[in-house]
């Protein structure tokens, strides 16, 4: 038996046994429809092109996870940004885990899906945002189908949350191979403004592979900031499927760094529903070996007077391979949109590969929009500069990468964060820097 044909066949067995509502019921079915239709992508779809998941899905995934393990606070402290009060989210192989957990009702709510799908006092924002935003592809209707647990965060009118949310998935390998898929919803009301740090980590060399589906809906004038730290293990592998959808003067920022795992596939979408609307999109990506990072981006410009920035740099190194698709969607109607798609790449390793596709479609006629993409390797005579200046040779290599990445890193709004980026990126490198970017 194939995944596809055991996930369609555990799907009875689970909706049996979780307890949620009639909406979420429907929702669920129709979803493992479509997963049975379609089936997992392949390179024959045009937007899997240089992605294959022929590797990753030969595996026996355990579907649910039979035992749970309790992780203690030391055991996983450092992949925690601990040197700020944050509220936390954390869940062991797909289970809660309340006393490594902050989560909060006062006035906020930073707690589970679970407890959103399954009681009435949340029946209201499940039925009006729960797969309001996701696309019908197959790997996010998979998700929808076998949805049960991931971060609620419902943030209401006019509050800035005081500190950020950490959302953390731990993997302990208590299969021998194991299918993680959470879900998380995420809706800011009007004039509100939170931060969110996004990590899934294993903590075993056994394979783990996650199908997560995160949906945020910024309503009119919120702000809000998204960070993902993907620094896994070689034999992890990520689809992450991220929605968002903003209605007017609304700020949504997503800052992506892919520092590896076996195989990393980001789908971030962005959705524009009024005037005045801003999103960004910046990721930086390091990887070896023969990790594979692939980016896939669309921002749909739906009305007139909207912005979006897309950055991304890439360094690339050993057999290691870097995919970038981008796209821009500009409609008719939207007038005065002022778009920017950059994908800039450094090739460290001659058997390293990175395609790179940024796309524009555009219907309207008064407009800013831009795109472009270079694949290069390190200039050669800043480096005889900084070696003529007495530096050596690794870390001029490691400065230049450094400053090649600089204008992401710099529009990260939470230092500690920013610091702790900045020291994986040191360490992929090789190199002790000793100052923050």
């Amino acid at each position: 038996m194939d995944l596809k044909e055991k996930l369609v066949s555990s799907f009875l067995a689970f909706e049996n046994k979780v307890d949620i509502d009639a909406y979420a019921h429907d929702v669920r079915s129709d979803a493992i429809k479509i997963f049975e239709e379609k089936g997992f992508p392949s390179k024959k779809d045009e937007a899997w092109k240089y992605t294959s998941l022929n590797t990753i899905l030969k595996e026996d995934y355990s579907v649910f996870p039979k035992q749970e393990n309790a992780l203690e606070y030391h055991q996983v402290k450092k992949y925690f940004i601990h040197d700020i009060d944050t509220y936390k989210i954390i869940f062991i192989d797909g289970k809660y885990s309340s006393h490594l957990s902050q989560t909060t009702h006062d006035g906020i709510d930073v707690c589970l899906m679970s407890a959103a799908l399954s009681k009435p006092k949340y029946q209201l924002i499940i039925e009006n945002y729960f797969n309001k935003a996701a696309e019908k592809d197959s790997l996010s209707a998979l998700n929808t189908a076998f949805s049960q647990e991931g971060a609620y965060i419902h943030i209401p009118k006019n509050k800035v949350v005081e500190k950020p949310i950490q959302i953390i998935h731990f993997s302990t390998g208590n299969e021998s191979a194991t299918m993680l898929q959470p879900r998380n919803l995420v809706v800011v009301d009007e004039n509100s403004h939170v931060q969110i740090i996004e990590r899934h980590q294993s903590l075993t060399d056994n394979p783990v592979l996650t199908n997560s589906v995160t949906e945020i809906f910024a309503n009119k004038r919120a702000i809000v900031d998204y960070y993902k730290i993907q620094n896994d293990k070689e034999t992890a592998s990520l689809i992450d499927n991220t929605f968002i959808k903003q209605k007017r003067e609304s700020l949504a920022s997503v800052h992506t760094f892919a520092f590896g795992g076996k195989l990393t596939r980001n789908n971030l979408n962005f959705y524009q529903n009024g005037e005045r609307i801003d999103s960004t999109l910046k990721g930086i990506t390091i990887i070896g070996k023969k990790q594979h990072v692939d980016h896939n981006t669309l921002v749909h410009h739906i009305e007139p007077n909207c912005e979006s920035h897309q950055d991304y740099k890439g360094i690339f190194g050993d057999r290691s391979t870097g995919v970038f698709n981008g796209k821009v969607v500009v409609e008719k109607e939207a007038q005065k949109t002022n778009a920017f798609q950059a994908n800039n790449n450094i090739l460290v390793s001659d058997k390293a590969t990175i395609n790179t596709k940024p796309q524009l479609e555009i219907f309207a006629d008064d407009v800013r929009c831009s795109h472009g993409c270079t694949i290069g390797q390190l200039d050669e005579s800043a480096m005889f500069y900084m070696r003529s200046r007495g530096i050596p040779e690794k870390e001029a290599r490691a400065l230049l990468m450094f400053a090649f990445s600089n204008n992401v890193l710099e529009s990260v709004k939470i230092p500690e964060l920013k610091q702790r980026i900045t020291k994986i990126i040191a360490n992929k490198l090789g190199v002790n820097i000793g100052f923050d970017l």
